[in-house]
């Protein structure tokens, strides 16, 4: 997308494509920010949520779509990056396999240089603390100390122009987020949430991510647009 001049104040929000992310960028705009939105092809399992950020950001009417190529794969240790590592389809115990290491970390440190070239004070993220799957990256505690590290690392922030890490999420239950989504016009027939999507989109069903997908819907009482394989 062409960037726009504007004088609304900026945010960066990471858009995974998935029904979090979306939620959240509607959010940032309802704010007022002018959104830029950035996704990474990090070497996932399914490349579909890329397509599904994509068609995310033309909806909502973003200034700008980045994707970053990044090769997590390289380090594997997740199901999520290492095709021989299962996607787990019923519930675990613990930290599960799907957790890349420090996804949320690198993610985070690149939106914070392009909020940085941008002049934007905002970075947005998804995650969530109540309906989760006890990623270690998710916590409240990695959210702020983040913060005071972009302030403490970055010429904007040693001159006084800090950043905040906003998480608007972090305290909703899926359904108050779908909800809310509803609310401020997200389509969510256009997000892709499963960790093994195919080529179209469709869903697994069985993932820990669709499991809390589905149930969100649910417990809101909307109906769940999710295509499923």
């Amino acid at each position: 997308m062409t960037e726009q001049i504007t004088d609304q104040k900026r945010a960066v929000i990471l858009l995974s494509g998935g029904l979090d992310s979306a939620t959240v960028v509607a959010m940032a705009r309802a704010e007022g920010y002018s959104c830029y939105t950035m996704s990474f092809d990090y070497g996932q399992r399914s490349h579909a949520e890329l397509d599904a950020a994509a068609r995310v950001a033309r909806d909502l009417g973003v200034v700008e779509h980045k994707v970053i190529g990044l090769n997590l794969n390289g380090i594997g240790g997740s199901a999520l990056t290492d095709s021989s590592i299962d996607v787990p389809e019923a519930p675990t115990e613990g930290i599960p396999v799907t957790y890349v290491p420090a996804r949320n970390t690198v993610f985070l440190s690149l939106a914070l240089g392009w909020a940085e070239v941008l002049n934007a004070r905002d970075i947005f993220i998804g995650v969530n603390a109540v309906d989760y799957s006890g990623y270690p990256d998710c916590r409240p505690e990695f959210v702020e100390s983040f913060e005071r590290m972009a302030n403490l690392a970055t010429k904007a922030g040693v001159e006084g122009h800090g950043f905040r890490i906003q998480a608007p999420l972090q305290n909703l239950s899926k359904a108050d987020i779908v909800k809310a989504g509803v609310r401020l016009g997200v389509d969510y027939s256009l997000t892709v949430s499963c960790y093994q999507a195919d080529n179209d989109g469709r869903a697994c069903r069985k993932c820990d991510s669709c499991r809390l997908r589905a149930e969100g819907f649910q417990a809101a009482g909307i109906t769940d647009p999710t295509r499923y394989f």
